[in-house]
């Protein structure tokens, strides 16, 4: 069967991967001149699985109209006259309850578990190197009243099976020596040992080389202007070098997903929320973190990619604005000042911002459309890298007739019309 991915990011390329290897003939293609140039360029690169938490929940409604008024904030919103922002705020707010977080959370969890499966399997089958860490995720927690929150609502995690630590500050400190500048800007933390980090741009462009090598066509710096659509059936795709066909179309363009199915009627509940990163130069390697952490009152994350240092955060609601903002930087720098004091350095620093696809619920969009030969793939938010190799495996699957692996009967688009 011939398949076109729609998106070259980790998660096309994933997808990519595993229809491959299902003997698919595969072609990607992408705006971008080389895969993983957009969203999965430089994000916070931790494989999350087992912190996997949605983020809307019971808290964030106070929460949220806290940190407007607060220095450092991690939520930034600026006020649009764009009824699909406003509409998917709403829609967020409504799943800010306990019943649908804890449903929400069970969602995101079972794929993300899964896809840490996967890419186990799959850097096991080829060996591939993408600056790798497998020491676990560590969040830090600067309140002693906020810790203990989190371990209270850490009984959900229990009862899901999920293996994590409460750590006091020596703790921390043990798993982590170069906190020890910043020992008592902390008061303890908590410990995910089965979590993994590593350059999500570098997997993606390595697992790529090899799908080419197989077979699958990668076409950049094509760029889509629509899909065309017969009753039920999509035909094929108009870009600006013509027209592309084939048997089945995944549509896997993050936060430009809904834009390209709105005109076909179809409503994809997904909203981009802006993400900033910053990656360092590590000239010390005592002074900076060994795995990845988390700072979980800044809600930025601290992750060790061989000799760099990626430091990401931020949540921007500015619909499809991509004007990189340097005074945005600010929480970020201020977070590795704090922790690692010897770790900033102002002189090679790359900045970096992308575009968050979100759902209002906070799982992705996986699974058929009412078109018969479209399926989706989209909507992972801030956990895009974490639950590729899952969702694109899932894909290959329904692609070819077999039942996936993981349920994902709850994840489709047919949620929303409920």
């Amino acid at each position: 069967m011939k398949v076109m991915i729609l998106g070259g990011g980790v998660i096309g390329v994933t997808t990519a991967w595993y229809l491959s290897e299902r003997g698919h003939e595969v072609t990607v293609i992408d705006r971008q001149a080389e895969p993983a140039m957009e969203t999965s360029a430089a994000n916070g690169g931790q494989i999350s699985w087992s912190s996997a938490t949605p983020w809307a929940a019971p808290d964030i409604p106070l929460t949220a109209l806290k940190w407007l008024f607060k220095p450092h904030s991690p939520l930034v919103l600026r006020p649009r006259l764009d009824p699909r922002m406003w509409r998917w705020l709403f829609r967020m707010l409504g799943n800010c309850t306990s019943a649908r977080f804890a449903r929400n959370r069970e969602r995101m969890l079972r794929l993300a578990r899964y896809s840490h499966e996967c890419i186990v399997a799959l850097r096991r089958e080829t060996g591939i190197a993408y600056d790798q860490t497998t020491r676990g995720l560590l969040t830090l927690y600067r309140n002693e009243r906020r810790l203990e929150e989190s371990v209270r609502a850490a009984d959900q995690l229990k009862r899901l099976d999920v293996p994590y630590q409460v750590l006091d500050r020596a703790g921390c400190l043990a798993h982590e020596p170069a906190l020890a500048h910043a020992a008592a800007k902390f008061v303890g933390g908590i410990y995910f040992p089965a979590d993994e980090s590593g350059d999500c741009a570098k997997f993606t462009r390595e697992l790529a080389q090899r799908a080419a090598a197989r077979g699958v066509v990668f076409r950049g710096g094509v760029r889509i202007e629509r899909l065309l659509a017969s009753g039920d059936r999509v035909t094929g795709v108009a870009t600006d070098q013509g027209e592309f066909t084939a048997d089945t179309y995944v549509a896997a363009c993050g936060s430009y997903t809904p834009l390209l199915l709105r005109p076909l009627g179809i409503g994809l509940p997904v909203y981009p929320v802006k993400g900033y990163s910053m990656t360092l130069p590590v000239n010390d390697s005592g002074a900076a973190p060994q795995g990845t952490l988390s700072d979980e009152a800044y809600k930025v994350v601290l992750t060790r990619l061989g000799d760099r240092l990626r430091v990401a955060g931020t949540a921007e609601l500015a619909g499809y604005d991509l004007r990189l903002r340097p005074y945005r930087f600010a929480t970020l720098e201020h977070v590795v000042r704090d922790l690692f004091p010897s770790a900033m350095d102002n002189v090679r620093v790359e900045y970096w911002c992308g575009l968050r696809p979100m759902t209002p619920d906070n799982p992705p969009v996986l699974g058929p459309t009412r078109y018969r030969n479209l399926v989706l793939n989209t909507g992972h938010g801030t956990l895009g890298w974490t639950m590729a190799c899952g969702s694109g495996k899932a894909i290959a699957d329904l692609v070819s007739g077999r039942r996936p692996e993981v349920d994902i009967s709850d994840l489709t688009l047919e949620r929303y019309s409920a």
